[in-house]
């Protein structure tokens, strides 16, 4: 069956969003190398799963100024690759057609002002991202972590200046603790400035710790909750389980193997997990993957909280199954069924 998709508003906006947005953090990649001898980036596959899920309906991109969409982590002379790549997808689409979301924060140069949340790197970074994305506006323009040095004061007025001068319409934040973005919201209320409309935050079936803080807090100011690593970077797939020997596997050329924050989620207990969802999953004839953002996208109605998974896709049938989630209605005996799996583990 086909999926047909789903709009939500991004937080207290009347922006409306798909309920998948298309991560650029892991893109498909070539076995050719660059004169550094990191892997390239398989443009034309890019373009293809791009368009293909434009086609579909999907309307949000999320990027960030560092990811290189091959790489991790990233060094100084592949930073702003993604970007450049959204850039050349988005000439092929009408512009006002996308929710384009980028960040900013992470070291882009090696001087002393080359990263953080000061105007002068806000700024400077800003104009660098229009330009590799190759538009005049960003949608939602998200500071990425924390950045001590900086008064809160002096980055949230410069993100309010970006949204007075047309540059950025919305902004929003990302893996922040919770009281920094009360502390955010509250100063924006009572100086009248631009209150963060999202926070992209990880969160999966296999890492809930955004329940015990910040959907609180999304409640609290109506913001929405982009989850990034909604599969848990494949994980959730059971791509690295081999669930008739019931151990963990590493396949060559996968996100794993480029990746060590992998490792935290390939442990024994989140083993035991996947193999009892792997079965939830065949009792309702989808596969793991399908269960598992299903799960994630049901979690809104529980929590009173828009939450659009970011999904990443280095396979067109990769974007076929995620799509192949938004049909799936997972009931209350299947829901109560994964709450007791992940509490016995």
């Amino acid at each position: 069956m086909k999926a047909i998709m789903q709009y939500v508003k991004l937080g207290w906006s009347g922006v409306k969003v798909s309920q998948l947005c298309l991560g650029t953090w892991y893109l498909p990649r070539l076995d050719e190398r660059d004169e550094y001898g990191v892997h390239k980036v398989d443009v034309d596959a890019v373009m293809k799963i791009m368009k293909r899920a434009h086609d579909e309906g999907i309307n949000c991109i999320d990027t960030a100024n560092r990811y290189h969409g091959a790489m991790s982590p990233v060094d100084l002379n592949h930073v702003g690759n993604s970007e450049r790549v959204v850039g050349q997808f988005l000439k092929t689409v009408d512009r006002e057609s996308i929710v384009l979301a980028t960040k900013v924060r992470g070291q882009m140069a090696a001087w002393p002002n080359g990263e953080g949340l000061s105007r002068k790197h806000i700024r400077w970074q800003v104009r660098q991202s229009l330009r590799r994305l190759g538009v005049d506006y960003i949608d939602l323009y998200q500071i990425h972590w924390p950045d001590p040095d900086t008064p809160k004061m002096e980055t949230l007025r410069t993100l309010n200046n970006l949204v007075e001068e047309g540059v950025v319409n919305y902004i929003g934040e990302s893996n922040h603790p919770a009281h920094d973005v009360v502390e955010f919201m509250e100063l924006a209320d009572k100086h009248g400035m631009e209150p963060f409309v999202t926070m992209q935050e990880v969160y999966n079936i296999l890492n809930r710790d955004i329940e015990r803080d910040k959907i609180h807090v999304a409640k609290r100011y109506g913001v929405a909750i982009l989850a990034y690593s909604p599969l848990a970077q494949g994980v959730l797939t059971g791509k690295y389980v081999d669930f008739n020997a019931r151990k963990w596997i590493t396949p060559n050329n996968s996100r794993a193997a480029i990746s060590s924050s992998m490792q935290g989620y390939m442990n024994d207990g989140n083993l035991r997990i996947l193999l009892e969802l792997n079965e939830v999953a065949k009792s309702r004839d989808i596969t793991l993957g399908q269960a598992s953002l299903a799960w994630l996208i049901s979690m809104q109605e529980r929590l009173g909280v828009n939450i659009i998974p970011i999904i990443g896709i280095s396979k067109m049938e990769h974007l076929e199954d995620d799509l192949g989630a938004l049909s799936v209605k997972l009931s209350q005996d299947d829901l109560k069924r994964i709450d007791d799996i992940i509490r016995t583990h």
